[in-house]
């Protein structure tokens, strides 16, 4: 591959992506091409993230190292439906020993726009032991419509994706919140749209590589049945700070637990809330 022929590529695809969501943006921030009168998208605040952030994880399989997954805000300033974007991408890997069990290369790239943390597009790509799964989606969030594998479907109104729904609890604000309190997060996963209810567990001091982080705990309420045994079976710790960052990620599944610590982290807005 000649030199440079990376950052070609990434140009190209970069536009298509572009072209792919153009059609979505309306006249005017108030009227859509059939003259219909829109409200103009949400406003936020988001103090607990931004380009360049990086976030590497250890994955474990109960008391095995198996891989390890990744999380980036990267630079990129892509326009999409004429409003600037987060480009956040997501990935999963195995690692040498466990890829001749069961080897798994999985990448979800999401353009999310600035102000309103919402979704543009989504791309998934899955190779989990030769089981592929290649899902792209645009977002049109002035009309709550998604067009998923060239089928279009109704969406709920600020609906997240399997990305953007990973960053946006950590924009909340959960100083006044209560154990049991609920947040529910609108999400559009496998051409379906899907509630998603996170349980506040309280604050709870946690031993990392970095030391003592105190953390906000969270039971995201899962389908019981065929992976869990019960709805609060995962469980999640967000730094207790402005940064809100993804220290731990565990659940308890059927055929044992997956553990996911975090290793090395950049380009935070913060620090993170150590406890001596």
């Amino acid at each position: 591959m000649f030199k440079g022929s990376k950052k070609i590529t990434g140009f190209i695809l970069t536009g298509i992506v572009a072209l792919a969501a153009f059609s979505f943006a309306p006249k005017s921030q108030y009227e859509m091409a059939d003259g219909k009168t829109i409200v103009p998208l949400r406003k936020i605040e988001n103090k607990a993230f931004t380009r360049g952030e990086k976030l590497k994880y250890r994955v474990h399989y109960g008391v095995i190292d198996a891989g390890n997954a990744t999380l980036e805000v990267t630079p990129d300033t892509v326009k999409i439906a004429k409003r600037n974007t987060l480009h956040m991408v997501a990935k999963g890997f195995t690692n040498s020993a466990w890829d001749l069990v069961f080897p798994v290369r999985d990448t979800y790239e999401s353009y999310v726009d600035q102000e309103s943390v919402l979704p543009w597009f989504h791309k998934r790509r899955v190779n989990e032991n030769g089981y592929i799964i290649n899902h792209d989606v645009a977002f049109n969030q002035y009309s709550n419509e998604a067009i998923a594998n060239k089928q279009r479907y109704k969406t709920d109104s600020n609906v997240q994706d399997m990305v953007s729904a990973f960053y946006y609890p950590r924009i909340l604000d959960y100083s006044h919140a209560k154990a049991g309190d609920l947040f529910v997060v609108n999400t559009f996963f496998d051409f379906q749209n899907y509630p998603l209810k996170i349980k506040y567990v309280g604050t709870e001091v946690i031993k990392t590589e970095f030391g003592k982080i105190k953390c906000y705990k969270f039971h995201p309420v899962v389908q019981k049945g065929r992976v869990f045994k019960t709805e609060e079976d995962m469980t999640v710790w967000l730094s207790a700070d402005d940064s809100k960052v993804p220290i731990r990620v565990q659940a308890n599944i059927l055929v044992g637990s997956v553990k996911m610590d975090l290793i090395e982290y950049s380009g935070l807005t913060s620090a993170l809330n150590k406890v001596k």
